[in-house]
Formats: C-alpha cells, structure tokens, sequence
C-alpha cells in the first residue's frame, strides 16, 4: 500500500560529555514532528535518537569526573533519555555506541572496507582537534598571537603522530561529486549543498580511520592496538539501529533503508554528507536519501556558552512556558535551516499573539458559542454560502500544503500555512458575527458554527505533531475520538456529525503573565 511507505528519520546521536540544551531539543524535536506527521499520514515509521559515547573528549571528561569511561556514559547517556520524555518525543529506538549490537555492527562495516581494499595501515601526523573529534589541514588553522593553533570551530588543535589506518577518501572525491549532482536534494538547505560541493572540489586527502593513543573506542577488528575513528564508529549508529549487518529481505535494513533522512547540526554537515555517504558506497550500501543541516540558536543575541551562564536547558523553558508552547516556539520563531535567536520578550509574544489570542481564542469562543447556543452540540448546517465554502476550502486545502513543505523540512512555512487558516477562521467570524445571527437567524448561526468548528477540527488535526498535548485537547472537547484523528480524516466526507454531545469548553492556551520584576 502507497501509504503505508516506509519512513526512517534519525537525529545525530548526542555527545555524552555534554548537558542537553536547546539545541539538542530543537534536533530531536524536528525529528518528532517528521516522524509524527508521517505516521498520522500513514507511513511506517523509524525514529531514531541515541547518544555518542566514545572518544577522546569523553575519555578525558570521564577522567576529570573522577570515574571509568562506561560509568561517565551510563549517567550521562541518561540526561539524554530524559530529554526524550520531557519533551514529549516519540522515538521508537534509543541507540548506545557502547552496546554490543553497535560494537558488532562497526566491526562488520570495518570488516568489508577492510575486504574490498578501502583501508590500509599507514601513520599519520597532523593536527587533530580533540573537542570537535576531527582532523585539519594546516591551511584550515589560525594561529593565535601565542601560537595556539586553532580550527574553524575555534576549537584548539594539537599535533598527533600515530600509526594509523586510513580510508581511501581520496578516491571517492570523483564519485561524491556526481552523486551530489545526480540528486540535488541529498544535502539542504541549498547554500550547505554549496559549501560541501566546494569542500569537496577542493581535494579530498585519505582519512584517518584508527587511533593508538587512547583506547576508549570500538576495537579494530585484527588489531587491537587501535580503535576505531570515533566518526566512523558514531556514522555506523545509523545502520546498527536496523540490524546491520543483517541486509537480509525481511529485516528492519531492507525495509527501512536508506534513511530518508538524517537531521544535523550545520558543524558536523562536513561528516554526514562527505565521509558518511563514501563510507558507505565503499562498503557496497546505498547512502542516505537527506542529510539536512539547521542552524544554530544564539540566547538574547549573544552565543551561547557554559562560560557565559547562557545555556538554555529544555527543562527549564518547559517548567516556564509548557511543553507544547515550547515546541511551537521553537519550530516557528526562525526560517528552519537559518539561525536563530532565542529571547523571553519573543517566546512570551508567540505564546500571548499566536497561541492565546489566535489560536485559543478562536476555539475557546467558537466553542463557548456552540454550549451555550446550540444545546452544547455540534451544531446542523444548513446550505453553505460562499464564504462558508471559502474557509472550508481553505482549511480542506492545508494537508497538502503543509505535506509539501515538510517534504523539504520547511517547519515554518508549514505552520505559517496552518496560522493563515487560523486567521481567516478569526476573520470570519468576525464578518459573519454569529452572535447578532442568534437573535435575527438562528439557522445561519447554526451553520456558520458548524463551519467553524469543522474548520477547528481539521486545524487541530494538522497540529497534532507540532503540540500533540494541546490539539489533544481540542480535539477532545469536539468529541473526535481517538480513532478518528490521522489524516485520512481530512479527506473529503469526512466532518464532524452534527448532534454530537460536546463537553464545556475548557481554555487550551492560558496567556503568559510575566511576573512583576521580570
């Protein structure tokens, strides 16, 4: 069945030795969304979530915490499992790189790079950033007035010299470039798909895949002198989730892959949509469908940072504001792919303008109208007019609108297209004035609720993925149970059945009151 395609989404899987902030949030919670309107769309979904937990930087943080490195990512992992049910995330895995099944899945990769002549044993030297994992060209540093040297990242490098086993990268450079050109779509937003193009056009040198002067990593199959390149250990997540290297028809590899889509931060695009897709190729798999990279948040306008006290933790906005205004704020405020700036005055003016005074207020008043004029019913409808069938038309039209920009992950545009239909439901009313209808045409006021309280109904649908909680809500106070609320309810005939019961209308979005001092 066409709609019941297969859908895998997967989020970077998180740094262990870092505390889940914003930015972490917003990942995980583009995902959800994803994930969340394919499945009310009737695909099969995959969501994958998980944390990183091997490397240098976190054998060093373990070191500083006083404890083993499995200790360190046994609490720290947790923060990131925690995150998952504060904000209300749907995922059907969470992947460790420590467990057994991933051990055993980046072996079996390294096992076939290693068979088909894509990895040999050379040493390296070179300067090797610690906090960002990764290797730099001496063009790629600056170096600072006391001769620190340090990477684009602005993370500082050292020099490393190591016996080290290599990928042949340079190989691939030829091969990635017509990839990229045979699907456009492989890397968005479109100005990432330049940079990576151009990164590429400038020579790719072989890759250093194995490291000797730590250990807490996956071991090197037949070598255990060295570990594995944590990057080519954290990729491999992506597979191991789907039973890798069991490829077999019937497992959840052939189903589900390739990805539709991986969701990543713009600093590690370089490792998705460069080294991921040739690892892959080398070792005879087909690469992802989409690597897409967001920006960044920066908090009142300045970066954000442990140093400054800045760090916005998802806990403490949701304590604040609430779970779903949270996740609204989050997906509306900025252009999904651009950075964006987090601020009290703009989140409180989301929550107070779009939520309370658009969006709750047209429910609450459409149905406080309906309880006490129409006996507390979804009320009969006569003939539509044409501004009946306007708004009707409208709000019938979004599925496929929002369908279109979720396809290029365009968050904004999408909620931008559901506030539009907000707006000319409030505009509507409005004009139509169903309280002065009361006294002169009871009928037209009947059917002018009914317009809009279907018109609700569908609005409330279409919201489930982005505020699950709050379109819950409305959809239970117009009696549409549970069973009734995936998007093959949004086809045409399908409406609210006039008569049915309503409960009294309770509020959905309370106005954000700063308190004094704030």
């Amino acid at each position: 069945m066409a709609g019941q395609k297969p859908y895998y989404i997967t989020t970077p899987i998180y740094y262990v030795n870092d505390v889940p902030h914003i930015g972490h949030a917003y990942t995980t919670l583009a995902c959800d969304v994803l994930a969340r309107f394919m499945r009310l769309d009737g695909r099969d979904v995959k969501f994958l979530t998980g944390t990183d937990e091997h490397g240098q930087k976190v054998e060093k943080s373990a070191q500083v915490a006083g404890v083993d490195p499995q200790t360190f990512t046994d609490r720290v992992s947790q923060n990131f499992r925690d995150l998952v049910g504060a904000m209300n995330y749907t995922n059907d895995d969470f992947i460790r790189t420590t467990e057994p099944r991933h051990i055993e899945a980046c072996q079996a990769l390294w096992r076939v790079l290693a068979e088909k002549g894509e990895i040999y044993l050379g040493s390296y030297a070179g300067w090797y950033a610690v906090r960002d994992e990764a290797f730099y060209g001496e063009d790629e540093l600056t170096t600072t007035p006391t001769g620190r040297k340090l990477a684009p990242s602005g993370a500082e490098c050292e020099w490393v010299e190591e016996p080290s086993y290599f990928f042949r990268l340079s190989a691939w450079q030829d091969r990635l470039l017509k990839f990229y050109e045979d699907n456009p779509d492989f890397i968005l937003p479109p100005g990432k798909r330049n940079e990576v193009m151009a990164f590429v056009k400038s020579g790719l040198r072989d890759l250093s895949v194995s490291r000797t002067t730590f250990n807490w990593g996956v071991p090197v199959p037949d070598d255990e002198q060295h570990i594995m390149y944590v990057w080519l250990d954290a990729l491999t997540n992506y597979i191991t989730a789907l039973g890798y290297p069991n490829t077999e028809a019937g497992g959840d590899y052939a189903k589900y892959w390739p990805a539709d889509l991986h969701m990543v931060g713009k600093d590690i695009l370089r490792f998705h949509a460069v080294y991921w897709p040739a690892f892959l190729m080398a070792a005879g798999l087909e690469p992802p469908k989409r690597v897409f990279a967001h920006g960044w948040w920066t908090i009142e306008g300045q970066k954000m940072s442990k140093s400054l006290g800045n760090v916005v933790a998802p806990d403490a906005l949701i304590s604040t504001y609430g779970l779903d205004p949270t996740r609204y704020f989050l997906l509306r405020e900025v252009p999904f792919g651009n950075d964006g700036d987090f601020s009290r005055r703009a989140m409180v003016n989301r929550l107070n303008g779009d939520l309370a005074n658009d969006y709750g207020n047209l429910v609450q008043r459409v149905l406080s109208m309906i309880q006490k004029n129409c006996a507390a019913k979804v009320p009969e409808a006569g003939a539509f007019t044409e501004a009946d069938q306007k708004l009707l038309g409208a709000a019938g039209a979004l599925l496929d609108t929002v369908r279109r920009e979720l396809t290029v992950q365009a968050f904004h545009k999408a909620i931008e297209a559901i506030w539009g239909v907000i707006g000319d439901a409030n505009r509507y009313v409005d004009e139509q004035a169903p309280w002065a209808l009361r006294k002169t045409d009871p009928a037209r006021m009947g059917t002018v609720l009914y317009v809009l309280a279907e018109t609700i109904r569908r609005l409330a649908i279409l919201t489930q993925p982005l505020m699950p909680d709050a379109s819950a809500k409305i959809l239970d106070q117009l009696a549409v149970p549970a069973e009734q609320r995936g998007f093959d309810r949004l086809a045409e005939g399908q409406a609210l059945a006039s008569g049915t019961p309503l409960a009294p209308p309770q509020g959905v979005f309370p106005r954000f009151v700063e308190e004094a001092g704030n």
